[in-house]
């Protein structure tokens, strides 16, 4: 997803949940932040680079991808944009190597989405926001893995862009291309995309590199035919998602905020929704590349309260000015603290399933649960 709906849609859905403007404010700053909080940002903050949430392109270009460095860049993607669905999926005749990357395909409403929900209650706002970025991609992300694998991420040329007309859809084939410069072309099917790389662990093939933006796109439906899928037809439909989306980051709010111990999967709110439901779905099935404008009018008009742009800058004086002590105490020192928990909690699930791409578990391998 997109800062439209990591930023100004999370406000909606915050503010939904009971929490004031100002808290709102706070939690969707933080789903933003996850995918600024990079290696290079931190060394600018002189903070811990283990806390980063994100590696921009440049970065990691230049990254080794021996088993060492596939450790370091799944630990960031897998738990903080590419949530894996299921740790224990099987699949017919499929080798440990292979399997160790299927069961890395992230979807929604897994365990993981449980722990993660959990993990932020009673915690700072900083880790809610956290949590509903993670839980956001979980839907977007659907069907790739956060782990460079040309087996799982890649696309090839049967990739359709499902376009509503009448009652029904026609089908036009997306072409992708390799021109960042350009933005991408809606009305012609034309995206940017990584290059094609037949090595399996080019960073090229990490995540939907090689789909570009596209599956970000809140208007997005398309149909195509993955390897892991043994090249059986796989359809998104990302506004039924999206809503989805929605619906489930205001319950898990909710939940973070009440005294219930148990998230459940699969429950999405509707007394709180469905009263917007025209608006929201009018926005996520507008074909445009950014819908901030439309989504912080629709917050504006749920709070009465202006929200103001993202502004990277906003905390970071504040963090390098405060005493080693204090740092803890800031805006970015709990959301790097809340960074961390997540990040550890996921690497520990992925190592204790017996899958080694966040590095191998220091305690004796436990079962399913």
């Amino acid at each position: 997803m997109q800062e439209d709906f990591h930023y100004y849609a999370t406000y909606a859905a915050a503010y939904l949940a009971g929490y004031s403007h100002e808290e709102a404010m706070e939690i969707c700053y933080s789903a933003q932040f996850v995918d600024l909080c990079s290696v290079t940002l931190l060394s600018k903050l002189k903070a811990p680079k283990s806390v980063a949430t994100t590696q921009f392109q440049l970065e990691l270009m230049d990254h080794r991808t021996d088993l060492v460095g596939l450790q370091d860049i799944t630990k960031i993607w897998a738990a903080f944009h590419f949530l894996p669905k299921d740790l224990y999926a099987t699949k017919k005749w499929a080798g440990k190597r292979y399997l160790s990357k299927y069961r890395l395909i992230c979807g929604p409403n897994g365990e993981l989405l449980k722990k993660t929900v959990e993990l932020a209650k009673g915690r700072s706002l900083q880790s809610v926001g956290i949590a509903m970025h993670v839980l956001a991609d979980t839907w977007a992300h659907t069907y790739f893995a956060g782990t460079p694998s040309l087996v799982i991420n890649n696309t090839n040329y049967d990739f359709y862009e499902l376009i509503p007309e009448g009652d029904g859809f026609i089908k036009r084939k997306i072409r992708f291309r390799h021109k960042t410069s350009e933005p991408d072309d809606i009305e012609n099917g034309l995206y940017t995309g990584s290059l094609f790389q037949s090595s399996e662990n080019s960073i090229m093939n990490l995540g939907h590199g090689r789909a570009g933006h596209f599956p970000d796109y809140s208007f997005a439906r398309y149909r195509y035919l993955p390897a892991w899928a043994d090249y059986r037809q796989v359809v998104k439909d990302n506004p039924s998602d999206y809503m989805k989306a929605f619906r489930q980051m205001v319950y898990a709010m909710k939940f973070i905020r009440s005294d219930d111990e148990n998230f459940e999967l699969e429950r999405y709110d509707t007394e709180s929704v469905d009263p917007y439901e025209a608006r929201i779905k009018e926005i996520l099935e507008k074909r445009q590349l950014n819908a901030c404008a439309d989504w912080k009018a629709f917050g504006e008009e749920l709070s009465g309260q202006t929200i103001e742009d993202f502004d990277i800058e906003k905390y970071q004086q504040e963090y390098k000015d405060a005493q080693k002590g204090g740092k803890a105490r800031t805006f970015l020192g709990k959301f790097f603290y809340g960074a961390l928990s997540h990040k550890e909690m996921v690497s520990t699930n992925i190592k204790l399933s017996g899958n080694y791409l966040t590095g191998i578990p220091d305690v004796k391998r436990r079962g399913k649960g």
